[in-house]
Protein backbone atom coordinates (compact mmCIF):
# COMPACT_ATOMS: atom_id res chain seq x y z
CA UNK A 1 0.00 0.00 0.00
CA UNK A 2 1.37 3.36 -0.75
CA UNK A 3 1.21 5.78 2.01
CA UNK A 4 -1.15 8.74 0.51
CA UNK A 5 0.12 11.81 -0.78
CA UNK A 6 -2.03 13.72 1.00
CA UNK A 7 -4.48 12.44 3.83
CA UNK A 8 -7.24 15.27 5.71
CA UNK A 9 -8.45 13.28 8.98
CA UNK A 10 -11.73 14.11 10.83
CA UNK A 11 -11.13 18.03 9.84
CA UNK A 12 -14.00 20.54 10.61
CA UNK A 13 -13.52 24.08 9.61
CA UNK A 14 -15.72 26.56 11.05
CA UNK A 15 -16.75 29.84 10.05
CA UNK A 16 -18.47 32.30 12.63
CA UNK A 17 -20.69 29.03 13.68
CA UNK A 18 -20.93 27.77 10.30
CA UNK A 19 -18.93 24.63 9.31
CA UNK A 20 -17.62 24.58 6.04
CA UNK A 21 -15.99 21.09 6.40
CA UNK A 22 -17.78 18.35 8.82
CA UNK A 23 -15.36 15.74 10.38
CA UNK A 24 -13.54 15.50 6.32
CA UNK A 25 -11.68 12.29 5.74
CA UNK A 26 -10.18 12.62 2.51
CA UNK A 27 -6.85 10.94 1.03
CA UNK A 28 -4.90 10.81 -2.36
CA UNK A 29 -2.45 8.27 -3.94
CA UNK A 30 0.73 9.29 -5.08
CA UNK A 31 0.25 9.94 -9.10
CA UNK A 32 -3.20 10.21 -8.90
CA UNK A 33 -5.42 12.63 -10.75
CA UNK A 34 -8.78 13.19 -8.94
CA UNK A 35 -11.70 15.60 -9.32
CA UNK A 36 -13.84 17.23 -6.53
CA UNK A 37 -17.05 18.29 -7.41
CA UNK A 38 -20.02 19.44 -5.44
CA UNK A 39 -22.19 22.31 -5.45
CA UNK A 40 -21.82 26.11 -4.52
CA UNK A 41 -20.74 25.83 -0.28
CA UNK A 42 -20.22 22.22 0.02
CA UNK A 43 -16.81 22.61 0.85
CA UNK A 44 -14.53 22.54 -2.14
CA UNK A 45 -12.33 25.52 -2.14
CA UNK A 46 -12.38 25.54 1.65
CA UNK A 47 -11.05 21.51 1.51
CA UNK A 48 -7.33 23.16 -0.80
CA UNK A 49 -7.37 25.78 1.70
CA UNK A 50 -6.90 23.21 4.63
CA UNK A 51 -4.26 21.63 2.74
CA UNK A 52 -2.46 24.72 1.66
CA UNK A 53 -2.39 25.66 5.33
CA UNK A 54 -4.55 29.39 4.26
CA UNK A 55 -7.10 27.66 6.53
CA UNK A 56 -6.36 26.36 10.14
CA UNK A 57 -9.04 23.68 10.92
CA UNK A 58 -11.05 23.37 14.61
CA UNK A 59 -10.31 19.60 14.33
CA UNK A 60 -8.62 17.24 13.03
CA UNK A 61 -5.15 16.92 11.23
CA UNK A 62 -3.67 17.11 7.39
CA UNK A 63 -0.64 14.73 6.48
CA UNK A 64 1.58 15.33 3.27
CA UNK A 65 3.71 12.59 2.20
CA UNK A 66 2.89 11.16 5.45
CA UNK A 67 4.03 14.25 7.84
CA UNK A 68 1.52 16.05 9.53
CA UNK A 69 1.41 19.89 8.44
CA UNK A 70 -0.80 20.86 10.74
CA UNK A 71 0.36 24.62 12.40
CA UNK A 72 2.59 25.43 9.04
CA UNK A 73 2.41 29.09 7.78
CA UNK A 74 1.38 29.01 3.30
CA UNK A 75 4.48 29.42 2.26
CA UNK A 76 6.47 26.42 4.17
CA UNK A 77 3.76 24.43 2.88
CA UNK A 78 4.41 25.26 -0.26
CA UNK A 79 8.37 24.64 -0.09
CA UNK A 80 7.43 21.04 0.80
CA UNK A 81 5.93 20.62 -2.41
CA UNK A 82 2.35 21.60 -2.39
CA UNK A 83 1.14 24.21 -5.30
CA UNK A 84 -2.15 26.13 -6.31
CA UNK A 85 -3.54 27.47 -9.02
CA UNK A 86 -6.33 29.39 -8.40
CA UNK A 87 -10.02 30.12 -9.91
CA UNK A 88 -8.77 33.38 -11.74
CA UNK A 89 -5.40 33.84 -13.15
CA UNK A 90 -2.97 35.48 -11.45
CA UNK A 91 -0.57 36.10 -14.55
CA UNK A 92 1.90 39.37 -14.44
CA UNK A 93 0.50 41.46 -17.43
CA UNK A 94 3.59 43.01 -17.87
CA UNK A 95 5.98 40.40 -18.49
CA UNK A 96 6.13 37.95 -21.40
CA UNK A 97 5.02 34.57 -21.39
CA UNK A 98 8.86 33.49 -20.81
CA UNK A 99 9.32 36.03 -17.90
CA UNK A 100 6.24 34.59 -15.87
CA UNK A 101 7.75 31.55 -15.72
CA UNK A 102 11.15 32.82 -14.35
CA UNK A 103 9.66 34.40 -12.05
CA UNK A 104 7.97 31.42 -10.62
CA UNK A 105 10.86 29.70 -11.12
CA UNK A 106 13.21 32.19 -9.00
CA UNK A 107 10.43 31.80 -6.11
CA UNK A 108 11.30 28.32 -5.68
CA UNK A 109 15.06 28.98 -5.53
CA UNK A 110 14.73 31.78 -3.18
CA UNK A 111 16.06 35.67 -2.69
CA UNK A 112 19.82 34.48 -2.44
CA UNK A 113 19.93 32.46 -4.87
CA UNK A 114 18.36 34.31 -7.57
CA UNK A 115 20.67 37.26 -6.29
CA UNK A 116 23.81 35.56 -6.78
CA UNK A 117 23.49 33.09 -9.72
CA UNK A 118 21.51 34.19 -12.22
CA UNK A 119 19.64 31.33 -14.35
CA UNK A 120 21.99 28.30 -15.75
CA UNK A 121 21.65 27.65 -19.51
CA UNK A 122 19.57 24.32 -17.92
CA UNK A 123 17.29 26.33 -15.96
CA UNK A 124 16.39 28.07 -18.91
CA UNK A 125 16.14 25.07 -21.14
CA UNK A 126 13.82 23.88 -17.99
CA UNK A 127 11.33 26.93 -19.09
CA UNK A 128 11.32 26.71 -22.81
CA UNK A 129 10.47 23.01 -21.45
CA UNK A 130 7.39 23.98 -19.76
CA UNK A 131 6.52 26.48 -22.53
CA UNK A 132 6.08 23.67 -24.80
CA UNK A 133 4.15 21.61 -22.59
CA UNK A 134 1.78 24.07 -21.40
CA UNK A 135 1.35 25.07 -25.39
CA UNK A 136 2.79 28.39 -25.08
CA UNK A 137 6.38 28.14 -26.81
CA UNK A 138 5.44 30.47 -29.91
CA UNK A 139 3.96 33.02 -27.34
CA UNK A 140 7.06 32.86 -25.56
CA UNK A 141 8.12 36.41 -25.88
CA UNK A 142 4.38 37.85 -25.78
CA UNK A 143 3.01 39.67 -22.62
CA UNK A 144 0.71 37.85 -20.46
CA UNK A 145 -1.44 40.72 -21.15
CA UNK A 146 -2.34 39.72 -24.71
CA UNK A 147 -2.90 36.53 -24.09
CA UNK A 148 -6.78 34.64 -24.42
CA UNK A 149 -8.35 33.80 -21.27
CA UNK A 150 -7.22 30.07 -21.85
CA UNK A 151 -3.46 30.60 -22.68
CA UNK A 152 -3.51 32.64 -19.03
CA UNK A 153 -4.62 29.92 -17.79
CA UNK A 154 -2.63 27.87 -18.70
CA UNK A 155 0.58 29.71 -17.91
CA UNK A 156 -0.54 29.81 -14.69
CA UNK A 157 -0.84 26.14 -14.62
CA UNK A 158 3.10 26.53 -16.15
CA UNK A 159 4.10 29.04 -12.98
CA UNK A 160 2.96 26.13 -10.63
CA UNK A 161 4.57 23.13 -12.32
CA UNK A 162 7.74 24.96 -12.68
CA UNK A 163 8.28 24.94 -8.52
CA UNK A 164 8.22 21.41 -9.56
CA UNK A 165 5.28 20.21 -6.67
CA UNK A 166 4.85 16.69 -5.67
CA UNK A 167 1.19 17.69 -5.07
CA UNK A 168 -0.81 20.65 -7.89
CA UNK A 169 -4.41 21.88 -6.68
CA UNK A 170 -6.03 23.33 -9.51
CA UNK A 171 -9.39 25.40 -8.44
CA UNK A 172 -12.25 25.62 -12.14
CA UNK A 173 -9.10 25.36 -14.87
CA UNK A 174 -12.15 25.40 -17.30
CA UNK A 175 -14.33 28.09 -16.15
CA UNK A 176 -14.77 30.97 -19.03
CA UNK A 177 -12.97 28.66 -21.93
CA UNK A 178 -13.78 27.64 -25.26
CA UNK A 179 -14.63 23.90 -26.28
CA UNK A 180 -11.10 24.10 -28.06
CA UNK A 181 -9.28 25.72 -24.64
CA UNK A 182 -11.19 23.03 -22.86
CA UNK A 183 -10.03 20.06 -25.13
CA UNK A 184 -6.50 21.25 -24.64
CA UNK A 185 -6.54 21.68 -21.32
CA UNK A 186 -7.75 17.83 -20.94
CA UNK A 187 -4.61 17.27 -22.62
CA UNK A 188 -2.43 19.43 -20.38
CA UNK A 189 -3.59 17.84 -17.18
CA UNK A 190 -3.58 14.40 -18.40
CA UNK A 191 0.27 14.60 -19.51
CA UNK A 192 0.94 16.66 -16.11
CA UNK A 193 -0.64 13.71 -14.03
CA UNK A 194 2.48 11.25 -15.57
CA UNK A 195 4.55 13.40 -12.87
CA UNK A 196 2.43 14.64 -10.64
CA UNK A 197 -0.50 14.38 -8.22
CA UNK A 198 -3.29 16.39 -9.10
CA UNK A 199 -6.72 17.66 -7.74
CA UNK A 200 -8.92 19.39 -9.70
CA UNK A 201 -12.25 21.25 -8.58
CA UNK A 202 -14.52 21.58 -11.76
CA UNK A 203 -18.64 22.36 -11.96
CA UNK A 204 -18.30 21.76 -15.77
CA UNK A 205 -19.60 18.08 -15.82
CA UNK A 206 -18.32 17.16 -19.60
CA UNK A 207 -14.73 18.31 -18.68
CA UNK A 208 -15.03 16.26 -15.48
CA UNK A 209 -16.27 13.03 -17.68
CA UNK A 210 -13.19 13.61 -19.87
CA UNK A 211 -10.51 13.92 -17.18
CA UNK A 212 -11.17 11.76 -14.03
CA UNK A 213 -10.73 8.40 -12.86
CA UNK A 214 -12.16 8.96 -9.59
CA UNK A 215 -14.49 11.42 -8.63
CA UNK A 216 -15.20 13.01 -5.06
CA UNK A 217 -18.97 14.28 -3.98
CA UNK A 218 -19.05 17.16 -1.42
CA UNK A 219 -22.26 18.28 0.38
CA UNK A 220 -22.56 20.21 2.78
CA UNK A 221 -18.62 19.80 3.87
CA UNK A 222 -18.79 16.26 3.99
CA UNK A 223 -18.05 13.77 1.26
CA UNK A 224 -21.35 12.23 0.07
CA UNK A 225 -19.90 9.90 -2.14
CA UNK A 226 -16.71 8.43 -4.11
CA UNK A 227 -15.71 6.93 -6.80
CA UNK A 228 -15.13 6.32 -10.73
CA UNK A 229 -17.30 8.52 -12.79
CA UNK A 230 -19.93 5.62 -14.01
CA UNK A 231 -20.93 5.42 -10.16
CA UNK A 232 -21.08 8.95 -9.01
CA UNK A 233 -23.53 9.87 -12.16
CA UNK A 234 -25.61 6.99 -11.72
CA UNK A 235 -25.81 7.78 -7.37
CA UNK A 236 -29.46 9.22 -6.68
CA UNK A 237 -28.13 11.32 -4.31
CA UNK A 238 -25.81 12.94 -6.55
CA UNK A 239 -28.64 12.97 -9.18
CA UNK A 240 -30.73 14.57 -7.13
CA UNK A 241 -28.37 17.73 -5.43
CA UNK A 242 -27.24 18.58 -9.07
CA UNK A 243 -30.68 17.65 -10.89
CA UNK A 244 -33.29 18.31 -7.93
CA UNK A 245 -34.54 21.53 -5.92
CA UNK A 246 -31.40 23.55 -5.58
CA UNK A 247 -29.31 21.88 -8.06
CA UNK A 248 -26.98 24.12 -10.35
CA UNK A 249 -27.84 21.93 -13.44
CA UNK A 250 -23.89 21.58 -14.07
CA UNK A 251 -24.70 18.04 -14.47
CA UNK A 252 -26.37 18.02 -17.74
CA UNK A 253 -23.55 19.81 -19.58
Amino acid sequence: MHEPIVRVENVTVSFDGFKALQGMNFSMDPGELRVVIGPNGAGKTTLLDVITGKVKPVEGRVLFKGSEINGLRVNQIANLGVGRKFQTPGVYTNFTAFENLELSYQTKRGVFSTLFNPLSSSDVEQIYAILEVIGLAHKTHQKAGLLSHGEKQWLEIGMVIVQDPDLLLIDEPVAGMTEGEREKTVRLLQSIATDQSILVIEHDMSFVREIAKKVTVLHEGMILCEGPMEKIQSDSRVIELYLGRGGEGHASH
